[in-house]
């Protein structure tokens, strides 16, 4: 740190009791100076010699001995006896915690050059510009100083002096740097031990962001000011911008790594929260999708702006596919009947959406001179990406009893353009949504289905579909269909021919169509009963079996498939879910069977208790 001594001679000044301060000497004193609850008794000459405020109030006051009130003086009574030090010519050191404080008090009193020359004003200017505002961390430290003394400290140019200072220092070149710095070193690789080149000598480059910690020290609007000024400059990089404001937020945010915000001052909070918002660099990527989330999640929970969280999603909009599903578990507020807030998850894939319909206008409009697509366009990878993350998402939330069907629906329709090969992860959360609202009645159970195309159904998928108690009877035999389809294919043999009721249960998309003229709408909205799945699911089993043999090179696997399949479908149990019987009765929703992938699917058809007859969904 650097510092600076005025004066030479000894100190002289003494205290009589806790309020009162004089200076041991032979010659009597003329003079009291009451600063707040203090006094000082002290001598006129070497005071009014270099203070023009005190000279005027000596001038105005006639009371004998003079007495003297200055209660609003900067920096109280420790500021005015470093002047009163300073007049008296003892020895007063100034260094980055008090020079801002004494520089405030000597322009109250008026100890400019015009009163003596060298006097104290002078000497501090000096002081600042030759030492410290030379000096990374002191003009830190001076900075934080200026904020008790405002609007003096801002009207004696020092706090935009220290912020000048500062933005000029992180903007030069890392091969420049040589004074000392706070560096976070959990992020150097020789410093948690994960650097195999490392032979115990530090010895690398200065990091770009090498300026980041010490900032994270300042107060919000300070901080605020100082990476404006950085920004400003143009020489730093947005990527490095963002570290900044993710460094700040983790640490004056408590909670915020965890998606929250964990009490404090929630005003303060606030400010926080906006000004990290409104500093974000406009380049897309340069900060995470991650961060930019935990950054909603604490907008929303501080109550900043309809602009500030606008703004937010916007962003998250343009990067979702960098996101995580745990990243899109948005709390609601309390009082709120749901868990997490799916309308904000909407806004964002709106945005994500919103950015293609742009970008393929422009396509469009350039399409006469330029053939290619835009580079704004959304990729293929990504829109799979945000399928597959909304997929997750449905999952998550279908797990709260109070999730209304609109909601979950909504959501699955505006990713259902995105091509995805394979439509387990939408199964899982159909799944889950149905296994956590037994109560739903038909039509929703087969509005959620519609979501789901069972031809993009893995093997594993199925299998647990053809033994899923929670379907309809029309998403059971459209699984069973198409997973026969695929063996078929598999064997090199053709698909044998289907009952018409079967044909027009598949005839429409994602199992849409009309039912057959031997059963009825109703029919097919059923769930199936325990004793029904068990008897596909053992039929299933045996078709797949016989696939296997095939792979193991067995000559007489074509005619076994084709046969197996012919005498599936020909089989009682086809024969029963055609017949024209049934769809009487309630279901009672069990959730017997477990969530896809979560247990063996044979040892679940053993466990699934038996049914005798097969209920409807009121």
């Amino acid at each position: 740190m650097k510092f600076m001594k005025l004066g030479s001679k000894p100190d002289s000044f003494q205290t009589d009791g806790n309020n009162v301060r004089y200076v041991a000497a032979d010659l009597e004193t003329d003079i009291i100076v009451n600063v707040g609850d203090s006094k000082f008794y002290l001598h006129k000459f070497p005071l009014l010699s270099k203070s023009a405020c005190l000279q005027k109030l000596a001038n105005t006051n006639e009371s004998k001995p003079l007495e003297i009130h200055i209660s609003d003086i900067p920096g109280g009574p420790a500021a005015f006896e470093i002047c009163a030090k300073f007049c008296y010519g003892v020895t007063v050191t100034l260094n980055a915690y008090n020079v801002v404080v004494s520089r405030c008090a000597a322009e109250y009193l008026g100890m400019h050059e015009s009163i003596e020359k060298g006097n104290l004003i002078y000497k501090i200017d000096v002081f600042l510009n030759s030492s410290i505002f030379r000096s990374w961390k002191d003009s830190i430290i001076v900075l934080q100083t200026t904020k008790s003394l405002l609007p003096l400290s801002e009207d004696l140019k020092l706090v935009s002096q220290c912020i000048d200072s500062i933005a000029t220092k992180a903007c030069v070149d890392v091969s420049k740097v040589d004074w000392s710095y706070t560096y976070n070193r959990k992020k150097l690789a020789e410093e948690n031990g994960n650097d195999p080149n490392w032979n115990g000598v530090r010895n690398r480059q200065v990091p770009k962001d090498w300026w980041v910690e010490e900032l994270c020290e300042l107060e919000i609007d300070l901080f605020k000011r100082v990476l404006m000024c950085i920004k400003t400059k143009g020489v730093l990089s947005g990527e490095v911008i963002g570290e900044a404001l993710k460094a700040y937020a983790y640490r004056r945010l408590p909670g915020f790594s965890k998606g929250m915000i964990q009490g404090g001052d929630m005003a303060r909070h606030r400010s926080t929260v906006d000004a990290i918002v409104w500093l974000l660099p406009a380049e897309k990527g340069c900060v995470s999708c991650s961060f930019l989330l935990k950054l909603l999640k604490a907008a929303i929970y501080v109550y900043s702006g309809e602009n500030a969280k606008d703004e937010m999603v916007k962003r998250i909009g343009q990067q979702l596919e960098e996101a995580s599903v745990n990243d899109l578990l948005i709390r609601t507020a309390e009082g709120e009947a749901t868990i997490y807030d799916v309308n904000a998850v909407k806004k964002i894939v709106e945005e994500f959406l919103k950015k293609d319909q742009i970008s393929e206008i422009q396509s469009l409009e350039a399409h006469e001179i330029q053939e290619e697509r835009r580079p704004g366009i959304l990729s293929d990878a990504s829109k799979l990406m945000v399928a597959k993350l909304i997929d997750g998402y449905l999952a998550e939330i279908s797990k709260d009893p109070n999730l209304p069907l609109s909601k979950f629906v909504d959501l699955a329709e505006m990713v259902s353009g995105f091509s995805r090969p394979g439509h387990d992860g939408l199964y899982r959360a159909i799944d889950m949504f149905l296994k956590e609202h037994p109560g739903i009645s038909k039509s929703e159970r087969k509005r959620i289905c519609k979501l789901m195309d069972c031809k993009k159904l893995s093997v594993e998928a199925c299998m647990h579909a053809v033994q899923n108690e929670r379907l309809p009877l029309r998403v059971v035999v459209q699984v069973l269909f198409f997973e026969q389809v695929r063996a078929a294919a598999s064997s090199g043999s053709s698909t044998p021919d289907l009952p018409r009721g079967m044909k027009d249960l598949n005839s429409g998309s994602h199992g849409s169509s009309r039912s057959a003229t031997t059963n009825t709408e109703e029919d097919w909205d059923v769930v199936a009963s325990a004793e029904e799945l068990r008897a596909l699911k053992g039929e299933l089993a045996s078709l797949r079996l016989t696939s296997s043999e095939r792979n193991d090179g067995k000559s007489n696997v074509d005619k076994a498939a084709v046969s197996k399949m012919r005498g599936l479908l020909k089989s009682k149990v086809f024969a029963k879910l055609f017949s024209s019987k049934g769809g009487q009765g309630e279901n009672s929703g069990s959730d017997s069977s477990g969530s896809l992938g979560s247990a063996n699917p044979e040892e679940a058809a053993k466990s699934t208790p038996s049914r005798n007859r097969r209920h409807s969904v009121s």
